[in-house]
C-alpha cells in the first residue's frame, strides 16, 4: 500500500469535514428537540432526521473506507486526533459498546437494580421513560455487541503478532538489498487486513447505532444523537485543552 502526503492530507480533511458536520448536526438535533417538545414535529419528521444523519454517518463509513485501502495505519492513530481522543479508540473509532452504555448513563439504570420493576413492565429513568421492553431489548443488544467485540480485537491481536511473526522473520531472511520486494510484500497483505477490519468495526458500529435507534421511541433517537454528538465534541475540546496546558508547562 503507497502512501504520500496528499494520503495523509485527504484522510485529515476527511476527518475535520466530519467534526465540522457534527456540529452543525448537533445544532439541528437541538433545535429540532425544542420543537418536538412543543409537537411541532412529529414522529415521521424525527424519523426523517434520524435516517439523514445514520446516512451521514455511512457516507463517512465509506469514505474512510476509500481511503483506508490506499493507506490505513493513520485510521489507527490519527494524527490528527489528540492523544486523548487516541487513547479511547479502538479499532479506528469508538467501541460500539459504548454506544449502548450512553443510554444507561442518559436513563440513570443499572440495570441490576431494577430487574424486579421491569420485569413488571414499569417505566422507569429519566430517558423518555425506558419501558421494560426497552431495557431488555438494549441489555440483549449489549451483550450480543460485547462478543463481537472480543472477537474483533482478537483478530487485531493476531494481526499485530503476524507483522513480526513470520512474513517478516521470512523477509529478514531472504530480504533483497538492491529491490527491497520482499519486505513490501508482508506489509501490503498486513495493510490489506487492517483495512477489511476497519471496515468491519465501522459496519458493527453501524448495525449497533441503527439496531439502537430501533429500540428508541423517535423522540429518544434524536435526544440520544444529540448527546452522543455533545460528547464526541467535548472530547476533541477536553483533548486541545490538554495539549495546551502540556505545551505551556
Amino acid at each position: 500500500m503507497a502512501n504520500s502526503s496528499s494520503d495523509r492530507k485527504k484522510e485529515e480533511n476527511l476527518y475535520n469535514s466530519w467534526m465540522n458536520n457534527q456540529q452543525e448536526e448537533l445544532k439541528k438535533l437541538q433545535n429540532d428537540i425544542v420543537r418536538a417538545r412543543k409537537n411541532e414535529l412529529n414522529d415521521d419528521e424525527l424519523n426523517a432526521l434520524l435516517r439523514k444523519m445514520v446516512n451521514n454517518f455511512q457516507e463517512y463509513a465509506n469514505g474512510r473506507s476509500r481511503l483506508a485501502r490506499v493507506d490505513v495505519s493513520p485510521f489507527f492513530a490519527p494524527t490528527w486526533c489528540t492523544p486523548l481522543e487516541n487513547s479511547v479508540l479502538w479499532i479506528g473509532g469508538c467501541r460500539p459498546s459504548s454506544f449502548i452504555r450512553l443510554i444507561y448513563a442518559l436513563s440513570g439504570i443499572e440495570i441490576e437494580s431494577h430487574i424486579a420493576e421491569y420485569l413488571q413492565g414499569m417505566k422507569i429513568g429519566d430517558f423518555g421513560e425506558l419501558s421494560g421492553k426497552q431495557i431488555t431489548m438494549i441489555d440483549k443488544l449489549q451483550r450480543e455487541i460485547i462478543l463481537e467485540e472480543r472477537r474483533f480485537s482478537s483478530r487485531l491481536a493476531i494481526l499485530q503478532e503476524d507483522v513480526v511473526d513470520q512474513p517478516f522473520a521470512m523477509a529478514a531472511r531472504i530480504y533483497d538489498t538492491e529491490r527491497g520486494e520482499n519486505e513490501i510484500e508482508p506489509l501490503n497483505k498486513h495493510g490489506e487486513d487492517m483495512s477489511n477490519l476497519l471496515e468491519e468495526a465501522d459496519e458493527l458500529r453501524m448495525k449497533t447505532l441503527k439496531e439502537i435507534l430501533g429500540i428508541l421511541t423517535p423522540i429518544q433517537g434524536v435526544e440520544y444523537l444529540a448527546a452522543a454528538k455533545r460528547i464526541r465534541l467535548c472530547l476533541q475540546q477536553w483533548g486541545k485543552k490538554r495539549e495546551q496546558e502540556h505545551n505551556s508547562n
